[in-house]
């Protein structure tokens, strides 16, 4: 009897920290671009807002934006930030990303184009969590290296 106390409450305490993980991570919530304070790589496309949210054990990114002729664009992306990569459905120039958590408030990203790296960033959530920055480096279809910075202010 005590046993199987005490195997409840342990089972429902892990529950409980794992709820929390996800209520603490500081990248949950709506960002929006701030050109301002961006660097943005010329002839490529920006996202204007990026959505981060819970869906059971795993996270969904969803991105609107622009591509470099002006037209909207909107991906969506499920995955966990486990370093492997995980498709996207969209209008996007890639068709699968990895993230991979640094610590709390970075993660690493890579976006693939048929499992063939298009580019490699870094996100980091600021300490106070109103802002974040990704920073990305790459190279271009015509064998161009660029980099961007792009800062995003917590709606």
């Amino acid at each position: 009897m005590i046993k199987t106390r005490i195997a409840v409450l342990a089972a429902a305490l892990s529950f409980t920290a794992a709820a929390a993980c996800f209520a603490a991570n500081p990248h949950m919530g709506t960002w929006k671009l701030n050109e301002a304070k961006s660097k943005l790589v010329p002839g490529m496309g920006k996202n204007t807002t990026v959505t981060y949210a819970e869906q059971k054990d795993k996270i969904k990114i969803t991105v609107e934006g622009v591509d470099k002729d002006g037209k909207p664009t909107h991906s969506v992306w499920v995955g966990q930030f486990d370093g492997k990569a995980y498709p996207v459905k969209g209008n996007l120039p890639y068709n699968s990303v990895a993230y991979k958590v640094v610590n709390d408030r970075t993660n690493d990203i890579t976006a693939m184009k048929d499992g063939k790296i298009g580019w490699n960033g870094r996100i980091t959530v600021s300490a106070d969590g109103k802002s974040r920055t990704v920073t990305i480096n790459g190279t271009d279809a015509q064998g161009k290296k660029f980099n961007g910075k792009a800062v995003y202010d917590k709606e």
